[in-house]
């Protein structure tokens, strides 16, 4: 070694021993050979502690699984068959509903749409139900199966339900009010009913708000929990009735025969033979007063046809009574006759005097006075 090298290691060993630091050894290859085994001893250690923990753990692992896919597979099953058991009763009642009690009264009782929208509103409450309450209670029964404490879970929802029970009760109330209705079937599309707030006749009914249409064409939207009171007019039969007011001194016999002729040529006639459900009957007087009386007469017709059945009689005894000479008094007292009063009666007969002409006139002229003559 050279002295300049040799001085340059010295001087080096010297400044690093004066730091305080200890020279680093170099690694070896057999420290470098036992850390590469510690690190493989850990690994397979930690490999053996897993497959054990597996080894130990899979069969409960595998119960769970296979307690979870009976389950899904119970739900599913279960599900599926309470829906086509729905859809099988509710194309029941549409068959049996064509023929209700075995009259075609019944029939006529609901038409196509109504009996529609009702059974497809029966089918999706039930089904909603039974969906609700089988996965509902599969799901509990999964997380059961998990060994997941359900005590918090319930007293949660049992609480949720509580708050939205108080906040939304008027749209439970709603809810509740149509499945009634619609199970019940108090009324049904081209019914027309009396709801109270409003009037007119169904164009739809759900399970929270039935549709209405009023005479003038408007539509009101009334929630069902708002309906107290339902007054359909649509449903069995409807009453027609007609009072005809008269002259009290006319001839009963004729009058009651010419309102039966009517009756009978109005019920062999189209349409309304259709609309006429029962004979027009003449029920006799309604009321009688000094100068006037009232005949009553009725008939019973098709669910809304009342109306219509009315007018039709009103202008065929109009017609009939102008024919035979038996006048309608427009009133419940009739004013009596009396002749038409002369225009010239009350003038006073034209006077002689006024024509100055006359004999009259002059004579009753003034006499002049005679002129005095004056003094010159």
């Amino acid at each position: 070694m050279s002295p300049s090298a040799l001085t340059a290691s010295v001087l080096r060993t010297s400044a690093f021993h004066a730091s305080g630091a200890a020279p680093s050894p170099s690694p070896s290859p057999s420290s470098t050979g036992n850390a590469a085994t510690t690190t493989l001893q850990d690994a397979q250690e930690g490999a053996t502690n897993a497959a054990g923990w597996v080894e130990q753990n899979w069969s409960t692992w595998l119960a769970i699984g296979l307690r979870v896919l009976l389950i899904l597979a119970i739900a599913v099953v279960l599900r599926a068959m309470v829906r086509r058991a729905v859809t099988q009763l509710i194309e029941r009642m549409n068959r049996t509903g064509q023929t209700v009690d075995g009259s075609g009264l019944g029939g006529l009782l609901v038409n196509a749409e109504r009996r529609r929208q009702r059974s497809a509103a029966i089918a999706s409450v039930l089904r909603s139900v039974a969906s609700f309450l089988i996965l509902g209670t599969a799901a509990l029964m999964i997380l059961g199966a998990f060994q997941i404490n359900l005590a918090p879970l319930l007293a949660s929802a049992g609480v949720a339900g509580v708050a939205i029970g108080f906040g939304a009760r008027n749209l439970v109330t709603d809810f509740l009010s149509g499945v009634f209705m619609i199970l019940e079937d108090q009324y049904g599309v081209g019914d027309t009913i009396d709801a109270g707030v409003a009037s007119g006749e169904v164009i739809e009914v759900g399970l929270r708000v039935t549709k209405l249409r009023g005479d003038n064409g408007e539509i009101w939207y009334v929630r069902n929990g708002e309906i107290k009171r339902i007054g359909n007019l649509s449903q069995g039969w409807a009453t027609a009735g007609v009072d005809v007011t008269v002259r009290a001194d006319e001839d009963l016999d004729r009058l009651k025969a010419t309102l039966d002729a009517v009756a009978e040529k109005m019920s062999k006639e189209e349409p309304w033979n259709e609309l006429l459900w029962g004979p027009v009957q003449v029920l006799g007087l309604d009321s009688v007063l000094i100068d006037s009386m009232v005949v009553r007469v009725t008939a019973r017709t098709m669910p809304g046809k009342s109306v219509t059945v009315e007018r039709e009689l009103r202008w065929r005894i109009k017609r009939a009574f102008d024919a035979a000479d038996i006048r309608i008094v427009g009133g419940a007292t009739a004013t009596p006759e009396e002749e038409p009063a002369d225009p010239t009666a009350a003038m006073a007969a034209p006077a002689t005097l006024a024509d100055p002409a006359s004999p009259q006139a002059q004579a009753a002229e003034p006499i002049p006075q005679a002129r005095t003559a004056s003094p010159k």
